[in-house]
């Protein structure tokens, strides 16, 4: 039975939020919980979104976090395609957009993020898309079917894993492909440059075009439809949709209209390890979060589906007093073609002096390595599995190891001697 004496409120109905409402229940909470999200939808997972789910390889059931008979089975109060409009942090509410006023006790901003918009001509156009949302992606979805069927061209702004994981789905349609990046190479800002080439290569064998260095400049068309698009340089190519994947924005509007501190750096809800904001009462946790990490001591935003899983709940478990820091070692996973990688770790060009492989880089199955002073700051499996647990002990223990043996696959990754 809830007991109604204090009531912890959670803004944003995706992973990170439900995972926390669940968490409070398991952990014991009694008080009210109210779980409020500007979809209808009922809390779901987004990396099908540009994976199964867009190729029409998985159902929309399966892509829920709970069955819906969750919620009040567990008596979570819902509030869905209600979005929550002010913060008052004096009163310890929050307005919806309907007028309602909930109070709180303590507060979770698990707010996510949105996608980047393209500020050049001709993006009201019909077919220019955004992936976001379950609804973006059922839009995507009708498209790709379309221009498959019609040999129809999309034209992807952005190779960062959205805009690759959609390029090879678009594929599976039989769409014909072009994205255009303004980096040098695939995934520049996350991998680099040495294996930007592996991603390329990867596409180009299955009938993407890609275009580096590139900037879109304008989106052409004729009686309210995409025709073409133009680059910087003059270049047109020819396109029946378009896809901004130019990467996402943390939400936030409503921490810094509430006066909670932002982190310049990331642009997240600036949180310490326990997840806590500047206000004590109000916690955030997910893509909108800027958490001061306790071990690889930087402030870091992370997007992806594992920092929601995990966040949420420790989010949860802080806000019930517990002793919380949030130390777990970045991750996430891929799915393009016949290739599937995990990448664990936070290794940005510019913070690593070498990279070292192990395994057929040529057959893509192999581990790749970003060091600094011989530590491991991130390590990415390609079609080799069972490996990231290591990989991430490798980053946690912050010691330098022998880069001979790291690139050697007779050694395993729990034998290898620290320098």
């Amino acid at each position: 039975m809830v007991d109604a004496h204090e009531t912890f409120v959670i803004i944003g109905g995706g992973l990170a939020g439900a995972k926390a409402a669940e968490t409070l229940r398991a952990e014991g909470f009694t008080g009210r919980v109210i779980l409020i999200g500007d979809e209808r939808d009922h809390p779901y997972e987004r990396p099908p979104l540009s994976k199964g789910y867009l190729t029409g390889d998985e159902e929309r059931a399966g892509l829920l976090v709970h069955e819906p008979a969750w919620y009040a089975r567990a008596e979570i109060e819902l509030h869905l395609g209600q979005p929550a409009v002010h913060i008052d942090r004096h009163t310890r509410s929050v307005r919806l957009g309907d007028g309602a006023v909930l109070r709180y006790d303590k507060l979770l901003l698990a707010t996510g993020a949105e996608p980047r918009r393209l500020d050049i001509p001709g993006t009201d156009l019909a077919g220019v898309h955004h992936l976001r949302r379950l609804a973006h992606a059922d839009q995507l979805r009708g498209m790709l079917t379309r221009l498959g069927r019609e040999n129809g061209h999309l034209v992807i702004a952005g190779a960062g894993w959205i805009g690759l994981e959609v390029a090879a789905a678009a594929r599976t349609y039989g769409a014909e492909v072009t994205v255009i990046e303004r980096d040098p190479s695939p995934l520049h800002r996350v991998i680099g440059p040495e294996l930007g080439a592996l991603f390329a290569d990867l596409h180009r064998e299955n009938g993407v075009r890609l275009v580096f260095g590139a900037t879109l400049e304008e989106i052409v068309g004729s009686e309210g439809q995409v025709l073409a698009v133009r680059t910087a340089d003059g270049e047109e190519y020819p396109a029946h949709g378009v896809l901004a994947a130019i990467g996402a924005a943390p939400r936030t509007a409503l921490a810094d209209a509430a006066g909670l501190d932002l982190d310049a750096a990331t642009g997240g809800i600036a949180v310490d390890a326990a997840l806590r904001t500047s206000d004590p009462a109000v916690h955030a946790a997910g893509d909108a979060a800027a958490v001061q990490h306790p071990v690889l001591d930087t402030r870091l935003r992370v997007e992806h589906w594992a920092n929601a899983l995990h966040s949420g709940p420790a989010a949860a478990r802080a806000m019930l007093g517990q002793d919380v820091s949030y130390d777990r070692i970045p991750y996430f996973f891929s799915d393009q073609y016949d290739v599937g990688l995990e990448y664990s770790g936070w290794a940005p060009p510019g913070t690593y002096d070498q990279v070292v492989c192990r395994g057929d880089v040529g057959k893509r199955e192999f581990i790749a390595f970003w060091l600094r002073e011989n530590r491991v700051l991130a390590g990415l499996n390609v079609n080799v599995w069972d490996v990231a647990g290591p990989i991430q002990d490798l980053v946690r223990s912050g010691r330098a190891v022998d880069p001979h043996r790291l690139a050697d696959p007779a050694t395993p990754l729990t034998d290898l001697p620290f320098a």
